[in-house]
């Protein structure tokens, strides 16, 4: 090992301690191991190597400092490399201590899910003796206190995580000595202390336990003044009762039998992807900004209870506390329901017990309660989402299905103000049916549109608690836009004095709404813009208008890129305000057009008009078949082959249900028998084409030995494994793209290598001739045999109609073979291209790539669009959801196609 980080900063060379003496080269030293293998831009140095403000030469004493440092680590230090806009640091796992823990950890985290925790132990202790203190011990400077903070939290983490094996295992006495320490090193733990409460029952220690529970909910209370989490709660009663003392089933499921532990790596790993996922977009959002504007809400109280208040800060620890949980988050416009959805699911996660269920915040605007049940359409999200969790070897069957009925989800709906209006009446019914055993539940809706939906329905969640947003109050709005500015230049002072002098005015009744009041800021915070023209606007409706028509120009306002910039991270320069403009306002009209607001790419083709994007496809089809039966014999024969195939795909993608994205990686383990029944298919099917032609014996064999493997590569395209990864655009995009390529591809070389060689060899066997001898009966049964078989493998019934009766037309054709040894060669890749293409645009990618280019074309949208959307996110204006985009707010999507409408 050659770098540590797991305690104190060390560097080794050839066993030798290397003495970085300058405190400049230590902090360096540590952000690039603190970034492994990753780019570290030069700005982000510049953080780490001055804690005040750095000096006008920063970037040049960057450049000197690394150089310094590649010479004190010798020959070690070529591992630093230059990198574009920064230096990264190559290092394999063995020579950096943090990246060994992370491997003992999965490798331990492997082995528990396959039952062998006395293996697992093992490995993660072996985890756990790479550590000497905390991270960067006597290093933490501002710009690495937070990455420090994570080592430390994962190695929290794998404590727990090894007590918890122990545990069930039996090895309490172990748990008790070790546990004992961590807490009283880390008294606001909730799962130390659950897992050391367990540990203390097990052994009949039922008053230590007690005594425990007590200490931690004093601490929490005087500290936090928060209850314990409701998984310890039960423990606690459970020990006061002398009850079974193991945590009951719903805190650890782990714990139960093992029939279940698959079940239970679902909810574990499905809790750690839904955590990495809204924890980058709250970061990417700025939500945990040292001073955000403050988010109120308030409820009605109830008979015998008394009214609730309180803030963005309290709104879990309510939730957690209710009797019943379901709580309905009502507010107008901008209020903030999304972000206090958000957040509240990331506090939920945090404080959430082992095994407890996971929070999992979606949106309602794809839901038909019409058309799905509620359990359905939650199941489907999480496959959507998460589609390791379909891989029963996994996760054991129907695992989405499983989490949802066993109530291992918790649902945070936000929107359902964002149904088509005729859905929200039957979506709330449906709400009501589902949860009124009592299941957990979260649900956001605009005020006015919840007030009436249950005004035409009478169903209201009568379970639920209802809370509203309050406005923003007049002084935190003033301080919140007033935030950056120094006191002897106040820019905001007029709209400060109008705001206190007229509270009823426009502009206060704008700015009531954090939604408005950031953008007011976004907008007039930046140098040189004047505040005061919001004081000019007299009526509501325009100021917030123009605030509105304010977010996307400054969201893409030319600034200055300060050095180091790493364009993998940041936003990009290559798109104007005016361009983002027109694209997102079109995509946004897309939306609207279509009531929906995930912004899917596998859906871009609605934004096409059927007939168009139905001609499209025949057109692009019919074009390599027109070439394929001109070659063949002819312009009539062409004309045949045209109007055959590139009717069967225009009709197939007039009629045919639009293709799905399928979530696949490239993996070769236990495929083989699998891929020998593939194969031996394949073999099959080139058989029977050769003889049907009457094709010789090795040329019938090279068709066998092609088919199969046409067939059997497929195996290798398998769903993934690992639920804890998230889903997102461009990962979806991704894997589509490759299974598209691969089968169109497969198809392409098997028929075109079959036509060709059908063309060039055949012996001119005549079956049943008709029409002078022009078609042949039995060829054509074959081919319409073929074709129909080809369509049902592609999009099902319509298709199987459609290329089956293109088949019989194009398949009994008769025309002379091959005179000229270049034709078949041209014939067979024509051919093939055509049923390639055929293929491709069946599939979700191909579907998009067509529709796609029509819009480029047309100037709707970029050729770059997933380049442009991921940009849109970073600049805030999209947020990411599972594997689709959405607008960061929904009115923002509204204003941009309102001016779409305007424009058409």
């Amino acid at each position: 090992m050659r770098f540590r980080v797991l305690g104190t900063l060390e560097a080794r060379v050839h066993g030798d301690r290397v003495t970085l003496a300058s405190p400049r080269e230590q902090r360096a030293l540590a952000t690039l191991l603190l970034n492994p293998n990753a780019v570290v831009p030069v700005e982000r140095l510049i953080d780490a190597l001055w804690e005040d403000e750095p000096p006008a030469t920063a970037v040049k004493q960057v450049r000197n400092c690394v150089s310094a440092l590649r010479g004190r680590l010798g020959e070690t230090g070529g591992m630093i490399v230059t990198d574009g806009p920064g230096y990264r640091l190559q290092t394999g796992i063995d020579d950096l201590d943090s990246l060994r823990f992370r491997r003992h950890v999965t490798v331990a985290r492997g082995l528990a899910g396959q039952a062998k925790l006395a293996d697992a132990v093992k490995e993660i202790r072996d985890a756990l003796a790479l550590w000497r203190g905390p991270a960067l011990d006597g290093l933490r400077t501002s710009a690495l206190a937070g990455r420090a903070a994570v080592l430390d939290e994962q190695r929290f983490d794998a404590v727990e995580l090894c007590a918890d094996w122990q545990l069930r295992l039996g090895e309490t006495g172990e748990v008790v000595r070790e546990l004992t320490e961590f807490c009283g090193e880390h008294p606001m733990r909730e799962l130390s202390h659950l897992l050391l409460m367990r540990a203390l029952a097990k052994e009949g220690r039922y008053a230590e336990a007690s005594t425990l529970f007590h200490g931690l909910r004093r601490r929490l209370a005087d500290e936090l003044g928060v209850d314990p989490n409701p998984g310890l709660r039960r423990l606690h009663e459970q020990i006061l009762t002398e009850a079974t003392p193991s945590a009951p089933a719903d805190v650890a499921p782990e714990a139960a039998a093992t029939p279940d532990r698959h079940l239970g790596r679902a909810v574990t790993e499905l809790a750690d992807a839904v955590t990495w996922q809204w924890r980058a977009e709250a970061e990417l959002r700025s939500l945990h900004r040292p001073q955000p504007i403050v988010l109120r809400w308030s409820a009605a109280a109830r008979p015998g209870k008394p009214a609730l208040r309180g803030d963005l800060d309290d709104i879990a620890g309510t939730y957690t506390a209710l009797p019943v949980p379901q709580l309905v988050v009502l507010g107008d416009p901008g209020s903030g329901k999304s972000v206090l959805a958000l957040m509240l699911t990331l506090e939920l996660l945090r404080t959430r017990a082992p095994g407890a269920p996971v929070p999992v915040l979606l949106s309602l605007a794809s839901w038909d309660p019409r058309r799905e049940h509620l359990d359905r359409w939650l199941a489907d999200r999480l496959a959507d989402n998460h589609p390791a969790l379909l891989t029963a070897r996994e996760y054991g069957p129907g695992a989405p299905t499983r989490l949802v009925l066993g109530g291992h989800v918790v649902p945070v709906l936000d929107g359902l103000d964002e149904m088509p209006p005729d859905l929200r009446v039957a979506a709330l019914d449906a709400l009501d049916q589902t949860m009124a055993l009592g299941r957990s539940l979260v649900l956001t809706c605009r005020s006015a549109e919840y007030e009436q939906v249950t005004r035409e329905s009478g169903t209201v969640l009568g379970a639920a608690t209802v809370v509203r947003l309050e406005p923003v109050a007049r002084q935190e709005a003033i301080t919140y836009l007033s935030a950056r500015e120094g006191a002897d230049h106040d820019r905001w002072r007029p709209v400060a004095d109008r705001l206190r002098r007229e509270p009823d005015a426009a502009l206060a009744r704008v700015l009531r709404t954090p939604l408005m009041v950031d953008l007011a800021r976004i907008g007039y915070g930046r140098p040189g813009a004047d505040p005061a023209e919001l004081l000019d606007a007299g009526d509501a409706a325009a100021l917030e208008g123009q605030l509105l028509d304010s977010f996307v120009p400054n969201a893409y306002a030319r600034v200055p890129q300060p050095p180091g910039r790493n364009p993998k991270t940041s936003p990009s320069g290559r798109y104007t305000a005016a361009q983002a403009a027109r694209w997102l306002g079109f995509l946004a009209w897309h939306l609207e057009q279509t009531r929906s607001r995930d912004l899917a790419w596998w859906r871009l083709y609605r934004a096409v008009p059927a007939g168009t994007r139905s001609g499209l496809v025949g057109l692009l089809i019919a074009v390599l078949f027109v070439v394929t039966g001109w070659v063949d014999d002819g312009p009539a024969l062409a004309a045949i082959y045209a109007l055959s195939f590139g009717g069967a795909g225009y009709l197939t993608h007039r009629f045919a249900r639009p293709p799905e994205p399928l979530r696949t990686e490239l993996r070769f383990a236990g495929a083989t028998r699998k891929f020998a029944g593939r194969f031996a298919i394949g073999a099959v099917v080139g058989v029977l084409l050769g003889l049907g032609w009457s094709l010789a014996t090795g040329l019938v064999a090279f068709l066998a030995l092609v088919f199969g493997l046409v067939f059997a590569v497929h195996v290798w395209l398998a769903k993934p494994v690992d639920a804890s990864r998230v889903s997102s655009p461009r990962t979806i995009l991704r894997n589509e793209r490759t299974g598209a390529i691969a089968l169109s591809v497969s198809f392409l070389v098997s028929l075109g290598l079959f036509d060709g060689m059908a063309f060039a060899f055949t012996a001119q066997t005549r079956f049943l001739p008709v029409l002078g001898g022009r078609y042949d009966v039995a060829l054509g049964i074959a081919g319409g045999l073929a074709g129909a078989l080809f369509g049902w493998f592609m999009a099902r019934g319509v298709a199987a109609v459609c290329y089956g009766l293109a088949g019989a037309i194009a398949g009994g054709q008769v025309f002379p073979a091959a005179t000229n040894p270049v034709l078949p060669f041209v014939v067979g890749v024509c051919f093939g291209g055509g049923i390639g293409l055929a293929v491709l645009v069946t599939r979700a990618w191909g579907n998009y790539f067509v529709h796609h280019a029509w819009l480029v074309a047309t100037g709707r949208l970029p050729w770059r669009l997933m380049h442009f959307l991921d940009d849109a996110h970073r600049r805030g204006v999209l947020r990411q959801a599972g594997g689709v985009y959405q607008f960061r707010h929904a009115r923002v999507q509204e204003r941009l196609a309102e001016g779409r409408l305007g424009e058409r």
